[in-house]
């Protein structure tokens, strides 16, 4: 059940946060105590913990010019050998484990493990490729240097490529269903398998080229 007060403190501790940028703080410590403050609100409204740390990554402060100060960039360098090495592998492990007993062909075919390899393979490559096609269209975004339409697309099936993220959203979903979450897992790895080999053939004959 949703808490209403503690909904109020996580929206007043992420102003707090807001305001942490807008008055350019670039020392950590005050983000990280209030960003705490925000996880146990969150985690005590009822609103998944998670959201928290999106909202804390919103307004670490960024560099304004090229060759300004950012504590975001900082922030990433100094976590990033922890995240791919220790919390990453974690929650793969934690999180992929499969039964393919009794796997056959008509399980792919389900609907849940059919929508999710459909959902990564096909939505998120024509999803991403024709926003950024409609994007650049229009001026709001700048074709990347030395590329084309095809290598664009190309990288549009990359991002079926679905992990930790899409394992987690799908734990969410049939948090009460645990029937259908070797579907989630099977949609997930085969998905991800598709847009993989198929992305990397397309790059690979497009920038040999």
């Amino acid at each position: 059940d949703l808490s209403y007060k503690y909904i109020g403190l996580l929206i007043f501790t992420f102003i707090l946060l807001i305001a942490l940028n807008r008055f350019n703080v670039k020392k950590f410590l005050p983000y990280l105590f209030t960003g705490l403050l925000l996880w146990f609100f969150t985690h005590e409204s009822g609103v998944h913990a998670t959201i928290s740390g999106v909202l804390v990554a919103c307004t670490i402060p960024h560099r304004k010019k090229k060759h300004d100060f950012s504590l975001l960039v900082k922030l990433e360098h100094a976590i990033s050998p922890y995240v791919a090495y220790l919390i990453m592998p974690l929650f793969a492990f934690a999180n992929a484990g499969v039964s393919f007993e009794g796997l056959t062909f008509e399980t792919f075919l389900s609907p849940v493990p059919l929508g999710i390899l459909l959902g990564l393979f096909l939505g998120k490559q024509i999803g991403v490729f024709i926003f950024s096609y409609v994007s650049i269209k229009l001026g709001y975004a700048q074709m990347p240097n030395n590329s084309t339409w095809l290598s664009l697309y190309g990288i549009g099936i990359l991002t079926g490529i679905g992990f930790t993220m899409s394992l987690f959203v799908g734990n969410l979903a049939f948090v009460e269903n645990v029937k259908y979450l070797d579907g989630v897992k099977i949609g997930v790895l085969s998905g991800s398998l598709l847009s993989t080999v198929f992305g990397y053939l397309l790059l690979k004959i497009v920038l040999r080229k």
